[in-house]
């Protein structure tokens, strides 16, 4: 029995997931979400974009560890949307696939909106002029 054990032990420190798996899922995640107009990216994603290369994870950011992973996104959020429970629905979505798909415990979430937007204004994906984040929910 205890042989069993170890095995399931030494099986589990070999499986690991990159960063960018987990940005996927939380990226899917958030997408998902009503509210939630686009995820934003900075200077440097929107350039990438304009070349072409398009990014599935732009405004994405996570630390995964052995056991645990913390997140962070950038988002445009849909205007007349209530902000505060966008993010908890975010944040339960993210939590809940993680764990799901990796096994990994989200320790933290943050969400920082970039820009506030009536859906059709502007097409999905486009960057809002460079400007500072004022406002931060965590």
């Amino acid at each position: 029995m205890a042989e069993i054990n170890n095995q399931n032990n030494q099986e589990e420190k070999e499986l690991q997931f990159s960063n960018e798996v987990i940005k996927k899922i939380a990226a899917l995640s958030a997408s998902e979400v009503e509210g939630i107009l686009s995820l934003s990216g900075g200077v440097a994603e929107g350039f990438a974009e304009r070349l072409g290369r398009k990014s599935l994870t732009k405004g994405v950011s996570a630390e995964t560890g052995e056991k645990q992973a913390a997140i962070e996104l950038n988002v445009i959020a849909k205007y007349g949307a209530n902000v505060p429970q966008v993010f908890q629905e975010v944040k339960r979505r993210i939590t809940e696939n993680v764990r799901q798909m990796t096994g990994l415990e989200v320790v933290e979430v943050k969400m920082f909106v970039d820009d506030v937007d009536v859906e059709g204004d502007r097409k999905l994906g486009e960057e809002p002029e460079a400007q500072e984040t004022t406002g931060r929910l965590e």
